[in-house]
């Protein structure tokens, strides 16, 4: 995520926002790593370009002028997104059952391997005047600033204009990352998930533990991973989205900041300070079960998932969407459960942030087809549309009404999703309704390579987080700009 002063004119300045979602630093940032498979939390981006206040005011007034209504008959919108194979298969299976419905258009669904390519493709379309309607953006922690640019359509102008029902989002901490400082909904939080605690309950079994009894604190699970260890388990511990899960959320969990300047919600540079006595336990114990190899794989990505979902590892630490591959892949009984916390630095754990991407509508169609888009988002945030989304693919309930419409079957036959996804009704801590963090992708980055460092054993805990909160900084508030 960056900072963004300002925009210069469409074509060009849809390039630097929509980069912005995950596009690339300096060179003396960090080596760049491979993307994730079905989510960017930790992606590069490219500079911004700059522009006065005064212009930024008038962002509004440069939205893409509509284009004429196609006089032929019916039309097409598009759809763009990255999804991984199993929720891009749930989701062309909803868009096929719209468009069999008839509505005098047609949705087609774009799909490309990589976010990366996504937006290269995107800002293709943007240049030669063939935007998509609605494209899929990973969370970068500055909708903002998207959102302002002339080519963004934002969701709540689009629904004002075309209001629908069901409009009563599941839980307004769930969509907070979508939201600008006036509570308005930017884009469609359709991909938001929050972070899990998967377990394999054969293999709890095999090692004598309560499969209906998951860890509550990270000490216990400790004691979990060494049963499991002893039971003959090669693999009892593996993580995806490792700075999500053992920096961001280790915050959120216990209620502490995650930055300066009330997690970044108060204004714009908001320093990292994930350097504290809690980061530093946190690392010290996942250290010594790196050494003990109960912990062996770690990735920045997803690639864990698919460890887990074959049976290699015992215990994953993911996203909600890991369920969509776990669903899909995995031959044996599984859980669902809360991350741990630590009892002794919180009373009872806080709500978790929540990661993701969204669909969010582009300027430059005529009335017709925004009225379409309207239509197909009232569909997508139907009750049994989205309830089979969410039960598919783990990621959030898009409304209330979705998550009431959801099988009971469903959890019932998955153990702890229930409780974990009705726990996010509880109101949010001080520090756990998200962050605005500038260079966030960039900064994602940087706690990656940190945590590998630690991981590999090349610098200690306190280290490596030092370094982090330095290296980090230094991008958010470059030493010239603090000195002004």
């Amino acid at each position: 995520m960056q900072y963004i002063k300002g925009w210069v004119k469409i074509g060009a300045g849809l390039l630097s926002a929509m980069a912005m979602a995950f596009g690339a630093t300096a060179a003396e940032h960090a080596p760049a790593k491979p993307a994730a498979a079905k989510k960017s939390h930790a992606a590069a981006k490219k500079p911004a370009a700059a522009k006065s206040a005064k212009s930024a005011k008038s962002a509004p007034a440069q939205r893409a002028a509509a284009v004429p209504p196609d006089p032929s008959g019916p039309f097409e919108i598009q759809v763009w997104h990255a999804l991984n194979p199993e929720e891009a298969g749930e989701f062309d299976s909803l868009v096929q059952r719209f468009n069999e419905q008839g509505h005098g258009f047609t949705v087609k669904v774009v799909a490309s391997p990589s976010q990366q390519e996504l937006i290269s493709q995107g800002l293709a379309a943007v240049r030669a005047k063939r935007p998509p309607h609605l494209i899929e953006i990973s969370d970068n922690h500055s909708p903002e600033f998207i959102a302002q640019h002339g080519a963004i359509l934002p969701l709540y102008e689009l629904l004002a204009k075309y209001p629908i029902r069901d409009l009563r989002w599941f839980l307004p901490q769930t969509t907070a990352s979508m939201r600008d400082a006036k509570g308005n909904l930017l884009a469609l939080p359709w991909m938001t998930e929050i972070p899990i605690y998967l377990y394999n309950r054969d293999l709890y079994q095999k090692a004598g533990l309560n499969p209906d009894a998951p860890p509550r604190t990270w000490r216990e699970m400790q004691t979990h991973l060494v049963a499991l260890q002893q039971s003959g388990v090669s693999c009892p511990y593996a993580t995806s989205d490792q700075s999500w899960i053992h920096i961001e959320n280790l915050a959120a969990l216990h209620n502490v900041a995650l930055a300066t300047k009330n997690n970044g919600l108060d204004g714009s540079g908001a320093l990292l300070m994930t350097n504290d006595l809690l980061h530093v336990r946190h690392l010290a114990l996942m250290m010594s079960w790196v050494r003990s190899t109960l912990f062996p794989v770690r990735s920045a990505g997803d690639q864990a998932d698919l460890q887990f979902a074959s049976g290699d590892c015992a215990v994953l630490t993911s996203g909600s969407s890991a369920l969509a591959t776990v669903q899909a892949k995995a031959h044996f009984s599984y859980g669902v459960a809360p991350l741990p916390y630590y009892d002794e630095e919180a009373s009872r754990p806080s709500n978790p942030f929540v990661g993701g991407s969204s669909f969010w509508a582009l300027g430059g169609h005529s009335v017709a087809e925004q009225k379409a888009v309207a239509q197909f988002i009232a569909y997508l945030a139907s009750p049994v549309v989205a309830a089979e989304w969410h039960q598919k693919t783990g990621f959030l309930p898009l409304t209330e009404a979705a998550f009431r419409a959801s099988d009971v079957s469903y959890y019932k036959n998955l153990p702890g999703a229930e409780a974990v996804i009705s726990a996010m009704s509880n109101p949010p801590g001080k520090f756990t309704r998200g962050f605005r963090l500038s260079h966030y992708d960039a900064v994602s980055r940087i706690l990656d390579e940190e945590l590998d460092d630690v991981w590999s054993g090349r610098k200690p805990p306190k280290q490596g987080l030092d370094d982090a909160v330095a290296r980090a900084n230094a991008l958010i508030a470059p030493p010239a700009a603090a000195r002004k």
